[in-house]
């Protein structure tokens, strides 16, 4: 985005460093949340119809999670305690990154003093226990909305989101790293998967392909890269499968080492599925990650991993219920190079015509460019626009 010639300002609501790639990083101190004390009269002084507006939502909306309801409390929050420092900076564009608190925060800032603004909303913020609490007043108060897959942006359009502002642009590499060689023999697979441990990512699932490739004799190694709330369950379930030997939880790594990791595996796999609470990948960035540097990539049907891996040609599909057809596709990658390099060819053209940083970066700042110069609307007649 500086490469674009955008001036930011970033700011953390929780936690994170006070610097990213050379630009300081404003952190939410928390113990400001006392100043709401006051700060909170001074604003519903000034804009009262956001006031009522806010408890009416609270008392006639139920969230969908207590988690849920906490984000949004912190973007309202952090909205409330930084009104006065966006009055004096006067943003050109407020850009929230998630649908979550940030999106309350950027929201709550454009009806009290009519910051334009602009929000993103992944498949936490759709999907986890319905979606998130205020996300449809939020969208369609902003500039643009930004996803990053075609199955986020469907589903906005399909819950009634402003599909004319809505737009599909995806992460990416800002670098590119060197295509590795296909390993000359692949007797012993070298596996990994690299995700939080959770629902999910259906690691339980995993564990019985590990399973299902010991008991059909194929050599393996197996590293699952990531850090999580069901890391004992999943330590005890290897253990009981008999495959602790193989798999290795690494716990959580540093990206550097990540790539370390991607460098030395033959495959990554992907067994997402959708957990009980309606939550599921959008596209994992691990997936182009591994396709970038040579890995060849197995994943499971689900969300919007179709839309990076297809099957036979930039990688291979596998029903998370059937172990059998994992152990059939991993097969194919210890003994088949023509179809290895194939999908390795494949996956590598994908990322570089869909995962440049520096290309959809430019594509970002030409909807910040059209949000900025189409005016900013006034939060009044938002109000009714919304009612």
């Amino acid at each position: 985005m500086r490469a674009q010639g955008a001036d930011l300002r970033l700011y953390s609501m929780w936690g994170g460093q006070t610097s990213f790639r050379g630009l300081p990083v404003t952190r939410f101190n928390k113990w400001r949340l006392c100043t709401l004390v006051w700060l909170i009269p001074y604003e519903s002084w000034r804009r009262p119809e956001v006031l009522r507006e806010l408890l009416r939502g609270l008392c006639t909306r139920r969230a969908p999670s207590w988690l849920n309801f906490w984000e949004n409390m912190l973007g309202a929050g952090f909205a409330c305690v930084f009104a006065r420092h966006f009055r004096r900076l006067q943003p050109a564009l407020v850009h929230a990154a998630w649908g979550g608190a940030p999106a309350t925060a950027a929201w709550i800032l454009w009806r009290i003093d009519g910051h334009r603004y602009s929000a993103a909303a992944h498949a936490y913020d759709l999907f986890e226990h319905g979606g998130d609490w205020w996300l449809r007043e939020k969208l369609q108060g902003a500039a643009f909305v930004h996803t990053s897959t075609e199955m986020a942006r469907a589903a906005l359009v399909a819950r009634g989101g402003p599909a004319e502002r809505i737009v599909c642009i995806r992460r990416g590499l800002d670098v590119l790293p060197k295509f590795k060689r296909l390993r000359a023999t692949r007797r012993r697979l070298h596996l990994v998967c690299v995700a939080r441990l959770v629902e999910k990512k259906g690691l339980e699932h995993q564990l019985r392909v590990y399973a299902a490739l010991r008991a059909a004799g194929i050599e393996f190694e197996a590293r699952i890269v990531g850090e999580g709330p069901l890391r004992a369950s999943l330590d005890r379930a290897a253990g009981e499968l008999g495959i602790g030997a193989q798999v290795t939880f690494t716990g959580h790594l540093p990206h550097h080492e990540v790539w370390d990791q991607l460098s030395w595996a033959d495959a990554l796999l992907h067994t997402g599925v959708i957990a009980p609470s309606g939550d599921r990948d959008g596209l994992p960035n691990v997936i182009p990650e591994a396709m970038s540097i040579g890995v060849v990539v197995v994943s499971s049907p689900v969300a919007g991993t179709r839309e990076a891996v297809t099957d036979e040609v930039t990688g291979l599909i596998a029903d998370v219920e059937q172990p059998s057809a994992w152990v059939a596709a991993l097969r194919r990658i210890a003994t088949d190079d023509v179809l290895c390099e194939r999908l390795r060819a494949g996956g590598r053209k994908w990322v570089e015509e869909n995962f440049d940083a520096h290309r959809n970066a430019a594509r970002l700042r030409v909807e910040q460019e059209r949000a900025m110069s189409s005016g900013i609307a006034a939060p009044v007649e938002a109000t009714r626009t919304m009612g």
